[in-house]
């Protein structure tokens, strides 16, 4: 079987930026009409939230502006079509490749509506083959980082010596709510920021960076209610359960431990976390969680800490983290997200 291996990561930002205690003078104005109850506590979210600074396509004026869903969407097609040909170009300077040596091109983003997808847009943006095999994801919410490296990989294992690229780009500031007073609506804005990455992958011979061992999703049943978005008149608006924590916990031996053991390794064996950070709580079950193993989420917190949640970006980020560090041969890694449907999705890779 070829080996296929993660040879370069990138990461690309937008344009405008604000550190929390800057945003909160927006969300003390945008609350002024309701009880300072609510007030306090919406603040007091915010301040918790261990986001310290986030990313955005529009700048804060924009974002506490009531637009309609038509408009915020202009801009996110607009800033998507941008952010993913520099992120690209980007990764592609990085490893040294030409536009035109890539055989598949994914790309990923559930944070607003555009047909065709942003891969059509950069086969001519990047002058990509005309034959180049494209694919869209794009309703799989936070997971979907982890759901395209799963793909490319598929691709990569049936087709020895080509070349993939995953390229996701998102942003959860285009699909704020103005006039949604729903906790999952604060809590969302407290967490989220925009961004995009691009990894690109190979099953080419004498390949660098680390090698991915295995790739595998695990679907909660009955679980649909849990995460995503509902279309409204005013755009995508989030559905996001509290109980996201406890039933990650609840079936985190099952996510975990039997796919490690299918490819003959164990959470013993692992030597680097390369999860998903959802949110503070999200973090702190996982932490518990593998704290228990003697194991470390650092990166993933910090992440979250510098950037917010990005969506399916996020765990890029964290494995751009890890593509800068000195690892040594043989140890192994675990990738981990989760997202709407509700699912978990899993790589293995080793160095």
């Amino acid at each position: 079987m070829n080996d296929i291996r993660i040879a370069q990561v990138a990461k690309q930002l937008p344009p405008h930026s604000r550190e929390t205690r800057d945003i909160l003078p927006f969300v003390e104005l945008w609350l002024a009409g309701q009880e300072e109850r609510f007030r306090r506590k919406v603040i007091k979210i915010f301040e918790g939230a261990a986001v310290d600074k986030r990313y955005s396509i529009m700048d804060p004026e924009e974002v506490f502006t009531a637009t309609s869903f038509e408009a915020k969407n202009n801009i996110y097609v607009r800033e998507v079509k941008r952010l993913g040909t520099e992120v690209l170009g980007k990764a592609l300077k990085g490893a040294a490749w030409e536009a035109g040596s890539l055989d598949y091109i994914i790309t990923v983003s559930c944070t607003g509506i555009m047909i065709p997808s942003l891969d059509a847009y950069l086969i001519n943006t990047m002058g990509l083959r005309q034959d180049i095999v494209r694919l869209p994801v794009t309703e799989m919410g936070c997971a979907a980082g982890i759901s395209a490296l799963i793909y490319a990989r598929n691709f990569l294992r049936s087709s020895p010596g080509k070349r993939a690229a995953v390229v996701a780009v998102e942003s959860p500031t285009a699909t704020f709510q103005l006039h949604d007073y729903s906790m999952a609506n604060m809590v969302s804005a407290a967490i989220f920021g925009d961004g995009a990455a691009c990894v690109l992958l190979s099953s080419e011979q004498g390949g660098t960076g680390p090698k991915i061992l295995a790739g595998e999703m695990y679907h909660f049943r009955d679980t649909t209610h849990l995460m995503g978005f509902d279309l409204t008149d005013s755009g995508l608006k989030m559905i996001l359960d509290p109980e996201v924590p406890q039933a990650i916990s609840q079936h985190f031996p099952d996510i975990v431990h039997p796919f490690l053991e299918r490819h003959g390794t164990s959470i013993a064996a692992v030597d680097h976390l390369v999860f998903h950070p959802g949110g503070k709580k999200i973090v702190q079950t996982v932490e518990q969680l593998f704290g228990k193993l003697g194991k470390n989420i650092d990166d993933t917190r910090e992440i979250l800490r510098l950037y917010g949640n990005m969506s399916s970006v996020t765990v890029l980020y964290v494995l751009e983290r890890f593509l800068k560090k000195e690892i040594p041969v043989g140890e192994q890694g675990l990738m981990l997200s989760f997202g709407p449907g509700f699912s978990a999705q899993r790589i293995l890779l080793e160095w």
